[in-house]
């Protein structure tokens, strides 16, 4: 992804009208499916309301009445596979392969 012209952000709603900005930082093709990895676009140093820190969310398009929207992934299991792809393509940019 060409950092060029800064980095792409989109806003989210998730299903209690909660919206969110994310900063996209990549997307895969993994087993036939679309996912795109993001962070939470908050002030440096601002944590959830947990008390953590925000860290990476992964989310997978899917068509919902003929339009694409993202969608979380189906289990921990495909989460744990997805996120392990992400990692691989960003070493593998950081050591200069493609």
């Amino acid at each position: 992804m060409s950092e060029e012209f800064g980095p792409d952000f989109i806003t989210v709603t998730d299903e209690d009208g909660n919206e969110f900005e994310l900063e996209h930082l990549d997307t895969l093709e993994y087993k036939g499916q679309t996912y795109m990895a993001f962070f939470p676009s908050v002030p440096e140093g601002e944590e959830d309301q947990d008390g953590e820190e925000y860290g990476l969310i992964i989310l997978k398009a899917v068509q919902v009445d003929g339009e694409e929207q993202l969608s979380t992934l189906d289990s921990e299991e495909e989460l744990e596979e997805v996120y392990q792809q992400f990692m691989e393509a960003l070493f593998a940019d950081e050591d200069g392969e493609e």
